[in-house]
């Protein structure tokens, strides 16, 4: 056998000599049997070469533990020999344990050889580079090599880098225990115990283990407060951190007030009281105690009950037939009041005034004759009044239903027909449908003759109107004609001189009246004033503006079909008298606004505008916004979330700081909510609005009120009305207020009254509006009052100073100086975006820029550019470019881009903004259109 230390080179020269020498003494064997053959072969059979080794089981890495040695193996074939090499050189050869195999699938010799390496030979070593040995194994095709296999001592130390700490946290708290584990070789596993157990986050998704080892508790329960402990471990040993324990505690929170009780006193002025208990939830593990009162008490007063007493007995009454007369009183002196008790006995009293001389005696027979005879005959008339009253109403019946009438204007027999009136049947069943054509048989009037032209100019052309040419029309040239339809009474108006050309116009207005009927559903929502506007709209367009609200609705020249024109109306629905868009944690940021008719065809989109009052200053977005639209049935739809919008999405909504502008093809009724978006809380603006009674105080009693709204005009001119109407007047311009999604409740109080002369007549300290209702935004309008009372009336000075502020949050202060014995002038300025706008314009004037640039802009911008000024640029530049895809699939993208360009600057449309970008764009030829035709 050759020395295993033996050089390469040297250790295969005698092995391929033995090899060839073999060869050779084989060669004459072959030879000699040949030559005894009577035939010999063309050529000699060679035998096949010899493939490399191939490894079938390699070293792997091992850990020394303690002193036991680790045992390394490898297993190659075909091999005629292999040994180990560690750390560049030869194991020796005594070190080996050889053993050798045939395979029977291929019939080559496999040699498997293990070696046993100990913790002195690892800690000989010096150097930077770790143990390791190597498999070297040869064949007579070469030699090969297998991987490397490191030997390394393995340890633990005892000592935690870090070890995690125990803490107190709130219910539904994120909890991170943080743990590093010591250092080892190989490197330690950890495991987390809670209560010994281990912790797997398969079973509990609660927790949650990183890849640096640290335990996060995603929400703290009640159950998780426990003792946790951090276990590292390796194949050395087991170390275990620390025990941290973790308290969950829950803060209390208030139950709802109990009901007043009863005033303790039964008679004048008593006390009433409420109470609460900090149960909901209650105070766990160490948690908060409630802040605040657990009871409240008010002043009462209870009306005495008074009870009632007789008066004096009036005269007797004259004596009757029965010899008795009698005498009466009443319970009124005074009468029972407050719960007081009746008087008791009777309230008359009857005795014989003859003192016993005289008595009852029986009617005479021939009375009691004629007293019967008069009742029969009395029957009989009731009976015989009774068929006549019955007769008439029969016959009256049937003229009515039945009946022709001749028109009073029948007697002009020379130009007009008579007219036949029936009025609608109650129990008619063939009601209109919506698809069917109106029947003008049930409508107030029906005319026949010449005047069916008013019948056929919803379907005719409008310029065929033939009317009567009698004379006897000429003396009355202000005849007009009323058709009123029954389920709209709405009516058209008709002057019988009526020319040719405004034919057109009676056709268009019968398909906005009785044709609507037709077409369209009616609207059935209340037009408050203030809160409505309508105009009679057709090609040529027009702006609906609800003046002092900040709600409009822009109407692009050829949204309406050529000829057609409509009555389009703009309402704020109430808030008392509509569902509400908002769920779940959602809130209000606009009115609800319902444009109409609904269902109308439109040639483009139309530009709503809503003020919002949402507070988007922020440089990351804390909202996700959501446009909602009201089915007829009364539900709420989603139209599109802003910045997830898609192709198939109806709608576009260009959000600006104070109002949104909506392009859309579908009208009804719309509305902007809101949801906070994770991890930053949302804010909402709102308005804090000090009211008091305009006129002097004539009494002791004085109140002041604060009113919390929303930052839009359209909130603030609601509650001018509200306290218009309670005689209020608004002392200070309305101060802003940043009111977070925080859960965090409103809270006000006042201070510095002069309690020499004043007093306050609230118990508590402040007063607070519940978080809810000011986020959710369902209760309009939200106030506080407060209550003072002064020491006399010649006290007329009030100062004091009134807080209000979010818990944990913003907050306003009010300086309040008044004298309450003059009157105070109102003062109602207009907020911001609410100017007195006109409530509509109708066709070229609602627009600013004028038709003619309109066009020229459209036919340069609206074809694709290959450099790129084309509409996108123009888009770009005017900051509607948050999703382009609505404008592309639009006819004329440009168009539409104008539309909305219009309605963003509705109050300050100068044409400079629009001319700055077709400037930055190069566009010099529509500038000089611009200059010349327009205001620029």
């Amino acid at each position: 056998m050759l020395s295993p230390r033996m050089p390469r080179g040297q250790a295969l020269g005698p092995l391929v000599l033995l090899l060839l020498v073999g060869g050779c003494v084989a060669s004459d064997t072959e030879s000699t049997d040949y030559s005894d053959a009577e035939v010999l072969p063309d050529s000699l059979p060679s035998a096949p070469a010899e493939p490399l080794p191939e490894f079938l089981l390699e070293p792997e890495d091992a850990f020394i533990v303690k002193n036991r040695p680790v045992q390394l193996r490898c297993r190659a074939s075909p091999a005629t020999q292999i040994y180990f090499k560690c750390n560049g050189e030869w194991v020796n050869q005594n070190d080996h344990v050889t053993r050798e195999s045939l395979d029977q699938g291929t019939g080559l010799v496999v040699r498997e050889v293990d070696i046993s390496v100990s913790r002195t030979q690892v800690e000989e070593l010096f150097g930077l580079e770790d143990y390791w040995c190597q498999c070297v194994a040869w064949s007579s095709a070469g030699t090969t090599k297998s991987n490397r296999a490191y030997v390394r001592i393995a340890y633990l130390r005892k000592n935690f880098e870090q070890e995690p700490l125990g803490r107190e946290v709130q219910l539904e708290q994120e909890v991170l225990l943080q743990c590093r584990p010591p250092e080892g070789m190989p490197a330690a596993e950890v495991d987390w115990l809670k209560n010994e157990d281990v912790i797997d986050p398969s079973q509990d998704p609660n927790f949650l283990i990183t890849i640096d080892n640290d335990l996060i508790i995603k929400q703290a329960r009640l159950s998780d407060t426990a003792n946790y402990t951090c276990v590292a471990r390796n194949v050395v040993a087991k170390r275990r951190s620390s025990t941290a324990t973790l308290i969950v505690y829950v803060s209390g929170g208030w139950s709802s007030w109990t009901e007043w009780s009863e005033c303790n006193a039964q008679c004048g002025r008593g006390w009433q009281r409420r109470t609460r208990s900090c149960t909901n939830p209650t105070p766990l593990n160490g948690g908060a105690f409630c802040e605040g009162p657990p009871f409240q008490r008010v002043t009462c007063t209870t009306l005495c009950p008074v009870d009632g007493g007789w008066t004096e007995w009036a005269k007797w009454s004259a004596c009757g037939t029965e010899c008795t007369h009698w005498r009466s009183r009443e319970c009124q002196a005074p009468p029972p009041r407050n719960g007081g008790k009746h008087c008791s006995g009777n309230m008359m009293e009857s005795k014989n005034c003859t003192e016993g001389l005289c008595t009852r005696s029986a009617l005479a027979p021939g009375t009691s004759v004629a007293v019967y005879a008069g009742l029969v005959v009395a029957l009989l008339l009731c009976v015989i009044l009774a068929i006549c009253v019955g007769a008439l109403a029969y016959r009256r019946r049937r003229r009515h239903l039945h009946g022709d009438i001749t028109d009073s204007s029948s007697a002009l027999t020379t130009g007009f027909h008579p007219g036949n009136y029936k009025p609608p049947r109650q129990d008619n069943p063939h009601p209109l449908h919506p698809s069917a054509p109106p029947d003008l048989t049930a409508t107030a009037g029906h005319f026949r003759g010449p005047l069916y032209s008013l019948q056929q100019a919803v379907n005719d052309s409008p310029h065929k109107i033939p009317m009567t040419t009698s004379p006897l029309l000429d003396p009355l040239p202000s005849l007009k004609i009323k058709v009123y339809n029954s389920s709209t009474l709405s009516s058209l108006e008709l002057p019988v001189d009526i020319s040719s050309g405004d034919g057109e116009i009676l056709s268009l207005k019968s398909v906005g009246t009785v044709g609507r009927e037709r077409e369209y559903p009616s609207h059935t929502l209340s037009r408050e004033p203030g809160l409505s506007t309508s105009a009679t709209l057709g090609n040529l367009g027009g702006r609906l503006t609800i003046p002092n609200t900040g709600v409009s609705l822009l109407v692009p020249p050829g949204t309406i079909p050529q000829g057609k024109f409509y009555e389009m109306y703009l309402i704020i629905n109430k808030w008392d008298k509509t569902t509400l868009p908002s769920e779940g944690g959602q809130t209000v940021l606009s009115p609800v606004v319902s444009c109409g008719p609904s269902g109308m065809l439109l040639n483009r989109p139309v530009v709503l505008t809503l003020p919002h009052c949402a507070q988007l200053d922020t440089p990351t977005p804390d909202w996700t916004l959501t446009l909602k639209t009201q089915t007829h049935q009364g539900a709420w739809e989603e139209v599109l979330t802003v910045g997830e919008e898609t192709l198939s999405s109806p709608c576009y909504l260009q959000l600006e700081e104070e109002c949104c502008h909506v392009l859309m093809e579908q009208l009804g009724t719309y509305g902007l909510v809101g949801q906070s978006c994770p991890p930053q809380p949302a804010c909402k603006r709102l308005q804090l609005a000090l009211f008091a009674p305009r006129a002097p105080c004539l009494s002791l009693d004085y109140s002041l009120r604060i009113y919390c709204i929303h930052d839009t005009p359209h909130a603030f001119k609601e509650v001018l009305d509200l306290e218009r109407s309670l005689g209020g007047v608004l002392l200070e311009d309305p101060k802003p207020l940043v009111f977070k999604d925080s859960y965090h409740n409103l809270r006000l109080s006042i201070h510095d009254i002069p309690h020499t002369h004043w007093r306050s007549k609230l118990l508590a300290k402040y007063q607070e509006i519940p978080f809810y209702h000011i986020w959710s935004g369902c209760q309009r309008p939200l106030h506080c009052t407060f209550s003072l009372e002064r020491g006399s009336l010649a006290v007329s000075q009030l100062t004091c100073k009134i807080c209000v502020r979010q818990v944990e949050g913003e907050g306003q202060i009010f300086q309040l100086h008044t004298d309450i014995q003059e009157t105070l002038p109102p003062h109602s300025p207009l907020p911001s975006g609410g100017s007195c706008l006109p409530s509509s314009h109708v066709g070229p004037y609602a627009f600013r820029l004028p038709d003619s640039i309109r066009q020229k802009i459209c036919a340069s911008l609206d074809a694709p550019s290959a450099r790129g000024c084309d509409w996108r640029l123009l888009a770009h530049s005017l900051g509607f470019d948050r999703y382009l895809n609505y404008f592309a699939t639009k006819p004329s993208p440009t168009g539409v881009l104008l539309d909305l360009w219009e309605a963003c600057h509705q109050g300050d449309a100068d044409l400079v903004s629009l001319a700055t970008a077709l400037e930055e764009m190069g566009k010099s030829e529509v500038l000089v259109v611009m200059t010349t035709d327009g205001d620029c």
